[in-house]
């Protein structure tokens, strides 16, 4: 099985507190249930793609985190993860480790960055049954004012009418981006399907609405 999460800030007691507030007594507090969150849902042959910001620890700390969790791991470089220039940070324990990554889930087309991409590779790209074959899966800007933004752009992406390939008339414009934030799973890696599903539930409740001057 493979799954997906992002921005889990091991170690980042300033975020608990004052930027996510996720209301954890302390840092510790914090790191051992995201461990404990993780393992639950992770077994020892899943593989866990995790889309940057994993811990602001030295490499040694983080060693001690990456040690704990289960799953075949493969990160995404986050602003944050400075521990992947320590020496004693031990890549081993990644397949693989690099700033962007396009790959197959289920047979559809995955574009993976911590940094949203407004316009990604394969947006257009349909399945047989004409359904939206490529999704862009992003972190970074947690729960605020710019994910608010992407939401805005995606709405007014997605009912913007142009010619596409293929359709005699025009159709709508794909736009599939999720945000795979920690806190919108409780700390949970979830599958594509998982996230499509808490994704599509969250910006319903968004609706299309506007962020206002």
């Amino acid at each position: 099985m493979r799954y997906f999460i992002s921005d889990l800030h091991f170690y980042h007691q300033n975020l608990n507190e004052q930027m996510d507030c996720r209301g954890f007594a302390d840092g510790k507090e914090m790191n051992e249930y995201m461990i404990r969150q993780w393992n639950r849902r992770v077994g020892p042959k899943d593989e866990v793609v995790i889309l940057g910001d994993l811990s602001v620890g030295k490499g040694k700390a983080t060693n001690a985190i990456v040690e704990q969790l289960n799953g075949r791991l493969i990160l995404l470089e986050g602003n944050h993860d400075r521990f992947l220039e320590d020496k004693q940070f031990d890549r081993s324990r990644f397949e693989w480790i690099g700033p962007y990554l396009e790959l197959q889930d289920h047979k559809r087309k995955l574009v993976l960055c911590h940094y949203p991409i407004l316009c990604y590779n394969g947006q257009y790209r349909k399945m047989r049954d004409g359904s939206d074959r490529t999704f862009m899966l992003y972190g970074h800007v947690h729960n605020t004012c710019d994910e608010l933004l992407i939401h805005q752009f995606q709405t007014i992406t997605r009912n913007t009418l142009r010619p596409l390939r293929g359709q005699e008339e025009p159709g709508h414009i794909p736009c599939h981006m999720i945000n795979c934030f920690c806190m919108f799973s409780d700390y949970t890696p979830l599958t594509l399907e998982e996230w499509i599903e808490k994704d599509g539930e969250r910006r319903a409740g968004l609706g299309e609405s506007l962020i206002q001057n």
